[in-house]
């Protein structure tokens, strides 16, 4: 890769998916492909993570993957304006861009991911039937802590389960296109009508350890946004050593993205008022 070349495509990238995620709402699925990506991760046989081995049909047709080919199609929108740069990096950026265009923190993004087709066997990435102990252990083997564990987490408050994919039906806050800090509220009010709480979501407030994460950031969104960022960075880079070039370059694009980021925001929230593809 020529790294200033790679760079300034990965920007060109980033402007399209800003585009595509705002017109066509899909930030719920967009970031639920990253996570499924990177979840895979495991830190004893550094196997799995973000290498965009989810393009694999074996790897996609995993039961936790239902649906994810949307995702997947409309990467390829990007990938085809945007050549050079690798599927894992795309993959990661799809949800990086998902979360900052949808009124959530911005992510550090460096790039540099190499491409695989070496899936992982089925079941590594979380059960939503299980508990607290399932948890950790999924979380652990990659290397997560329970902050982790809980920051992660509030990323439910993008999108909703369909039950064709996930076999549960429903959104976990009342604006599932908008990222904000509901989630934890939502948790610590109980069961509401009309939204969803799955096992591993009723857990966080059960188990003393996670519950006083969701107590923080139910009371303190800027609490939130600052550790899920720096969670949603940690998933993205699992098993990932960024080159230094990268490194260097993106700490000068960090300020711009913001600045744009935040003009995108302003016409995502017009769309969504005239859509609902919540995925």
């Amino acid at each position: 890769m020529a790294g200033r070349e790679y760079e300034k495509e990965m920007e060109r990238a980033r402007r399209d998916l800003r585009a595509l995620i705002s017109s066509k709402t899909c930030a719920p699925i967009m970031l639920r492909l990253a996570w499924h990506d990177a979840g895979t991760y495991d830190a004893k046989t550094e196997t799995g993570g973000p290498n965009a081995s989810i393009r694999n049909q074996a790897e996609l047709s995993h039961a936790a993957n239902a649906g994810l080919n949307i995702a997947i199609q409309l990467c390829e929108e990007i990938k085809a304006r945007n050549p050079r740069i690798s599927y894992a990096d795309l993959y990661q950026l799809a949800g990086v861009v998902a979360v900052e265009v949808t009124g959530g923190p911005t992510i550090e993004f460096v790039p540099g991911r190499k491409d695989s087709m070496a899936s992982p066997e089925e079941g590594r990435l979380p059960d939503a039937k299980q508990g607290a102990s399932h948890l950790r252990n999924v979380f652990n083997r990659m290397g997560l802590s329970d902050q982790d564990i809980v920051a992660l987490s509030g990323g439910h408050t993008l999108g909703r389960a369909h039950r064709e994919r996930s076999g549960f039906e429903g959104p976990w806050t009342q604006d599932p296109l908008k990222f904000d800090n509901s989630y934890f509220v939502e948790l610590l009010k109980g069961d509401s009508k009309g939204l969803l709480k799955l096992p591993t979501d009723k857990v966080l407030v059960e188990d003393p350890e996670f519950r006083k994460y969701v107590i923080m950031y139910a009371e303190d969104e800027e609490a939130f946004f600052r550790d899920y960022a720096a969670s949603h960075k940690r998933l993205s880079e699992l098993g990932f050593s960024p080159p230094s070039s990268f490194r260097l370059a993106i700490k000068k694009t960090m300020v711009a993205a913001a600045v744009a980021v935040t003009v995108v925001f302003l016409s995502y929230l017009y769309e969504i008022n005239k859509r609902d593809l919540s995925k």
